[in-house]
């Protein structure tokens, strides 16, 4: 079939419409899939919707191994849409979801994103038949399969399909930093910011016996910048002995102040992580800060399993804190912005009258 996508490089900020569910799933092969992205269930319900563009999603992380790489995605963006899980038996992970240029219309600029002559039975789609639409039964019967091994349930869904619909893309790649900037994701303040940390973090890494002298200038000047002490600093609880744990039984909407980098230092091992779960660089910048709860995370779906995860104590994720990717070695500047887990010890709930936010406990 002729390829009749224009390609159009997306700007933050541009307004697309999201196309109609049956021009859509003309475009998906057998699999509801599209380059090998598939097409979620709970994406249905935008068709039709006007968007801007949130982020050019050239590029994505990768946590299905334990290199956690960074890959090259094609011909998508994310939109400010989250998933909800809802076909996915409640997976709370809310990740962005990758939409393909084929799924959307640019409407900011009069230019559609498929030749003004392409008919929707013309949408191009990798498929054996192309005259066949994909189903919408499909996208659901597609959302989970049974381990041949024990039976249990593997989930299928955007973010475990990251493997199949990228391709490799090298840390180093200059240009993928250049469209960082170009695209609108990222700020050049914000590129020029995290080169100086990187080339500072693989000094102090460097093996030479300047590392110790490093962190210490870091933390004793990070005031002129208004950060904090070194992100990558280990927590204080050797390792072997038990991490602290505090009960706050937040609730969505509830204000919460994240405690200081240092505070939090003393509930994580040297390992960085309390209880299993890990204190990341990339809560740092949050530190000291104050935030709406989000939800109580208990289930969501692990990337390198493909498995639902049940929790044993349900985390806490809170409103427009994502991750960056700014300390983050080989996945710098990730427009992914995936929600961070908290552990409640790390929070501390704080009430709101006349006269601004007060700590309550």
């Amino acid at each position: 079939m002729r390829d009749s996508r224009v390609h159009i490089k997306f700007r933050v900020g541009n307004w697309v419409q999201v196309r109609s569910k049956e021009e859509i799933l003309n475009t998906l092969d057998a699999n509801g899939e599209l380059d090998g992205m598939p097409f979620m269930p709970e994406m249905l319900k935008y068709c039709g919707m006007k968007f801007k563009v949130y982020k050019r999603a050239h590029k994505t992380c990768d946590y299905s191994t334990e290199a956690h790489r960074t890959r090259k995605l094609k011909d998508a963006v994310h939109l400010e849409t989250r998933c909800s899980g809802e076909a996915h038996d409640g997976c709370q992970a809310g990740c962005l979801m990758y939409w393909k240029h084929a799924w959307l219309k640019r409407i900011d600029s009069g230019v559609d994103l498929v030749n003004s002559s392409t008919s929707a039975a013309e949408l191009p789609a990798d498929r054996s038949d192309p005259k066949v639409p994909c189903e919408e039964s499909v996208l659901y019967q597609r959302t989970r399969y049974a381990d041949s091994s024990d039976g249990s349930t593997i989930y299928r869904c955007q973010t475990t399909q990251i493997p199949h619909a990228t391709s490799h893309l090298n840390w180093w790649d200059v240009r993928q930093y250049l469209e960082d900037v170009t695209s609108g994701n990222t700020s050049f303040a914000r590129l020029l910011a995290g080169t100086i940390y990187s080339a500072y973090f693989h000094l102090v890494n460097a093996g030479i016996g300047i590392g110790p002298v490093l962190r210490w200038f870091y933390n004793n000047v990070c005031w002129l910048w208004s950060s904090s002490m070194f992100p990558r600093t280990n927590g204080r609880i050797p390792r072997g002995k038990p991490t602290p744990a505090v009960t706050l039984d937040l609730q969505p909407g509830e204000l919460v102040r994240i405690k200081s980098h240092k505070e939090v230092l003393e509930t994580v091992d040297m390992d960085n992580k309390n209880r299993g779960m890990y204190w990341d660089a990339e809560l740092v910048p949050y530190c000291g800060k104050t935030y709406p709860v989000l939800d109580r995370v208990k289930r969501l779906i692990d990337e390198r399993t493909s498995k639902m995860i049940e929790m044993k104590t349900a985390c806490i994720v809170l409103e427009s804190v994502v991750c960056q990717a700014r300390y983050s070695q080989c996945r710098m500047f990730c427009p992914r912005e995936m929600y961070p887990y908290w552990r409640e010890i790390w929070l501390e709930r704080v009430d709101s009258d006349n006269e601004g936010v007060r700590r309550v406990v």
